[in-house]
């Protein structure tokens, strides 16, 4: 699979989701993570949005996200009619195939494939939200850290864009 890093344009994920969608979910980031001020939660939401725009313009690319920003895709996920709605916008469904959390298989290469996926969608990472499942500096319910390639045609062993719309 071949992607080009750079994009011409960078893209507002904002572009991507209705201002009151953007404040429900990342109200629920906020829920989840109790004193999380509001621009940190809606960082996070932001972060898992260009995952999420990643994953449907690279559906063969095998990406994760980040402990950090699986806490705003897990968000997300919850608010069935923004997903929908995101997934009309993005041409593509991603899938969540849910494991059980296990730091010994991170792949740190993983987070870096997502990150170019997300510049080659036309979106700017935020780097502070791509860091290894040992780094709390942005402390998080979410444990999670996702496991090698999962079945042909996911994402990862986390995201599936298998299904269509």
């Amino acid at each position: 699979m071949s992607m080009t890093t750079q994009a011409s344009v960078t893209r507002d994920v904002r572009d991507l989701i209705h201002p009151e969608d953007l404040d429900a979910v990342t109200a629920t980031v906020q829920r989840n993570n109790l004193g999380m001020d509001s621009a940190l939660a809606e960082l996070i939401v932001l972060e898992a949005l260009k995952f999420e725009a990643a994953c449907a313009a690279h559906p063969d690319a095998r990406l994760k996200p980040s402990r950090v920003v699986d806490e705003g895709w897990h968000a997300l996920i919850l608010h069935t009619r923004v997903k929908a709605s995101l997934a009309g916008r993005l041409g593509l469904f991603v899938h969540h195939v849910p494991e059980a959390p296990d730091t010994g298989r991170h792949d740190p290469d993983a987070l870096a494939r997502s990150q170019a996926a997300i510049t080659a969608a036309g979106y700017a990472p935020e780097p502070t939200m791509w860091v290894g499942p040992s780094d709390t500096s942005i402390p998080v319910a979410a444990s999670c850290e996702h496991s090698p390639p999962g079945p042909e045609g996911s994402c990862s062993g986390d995201c599936s864009n298998t299904g269509g719309n």
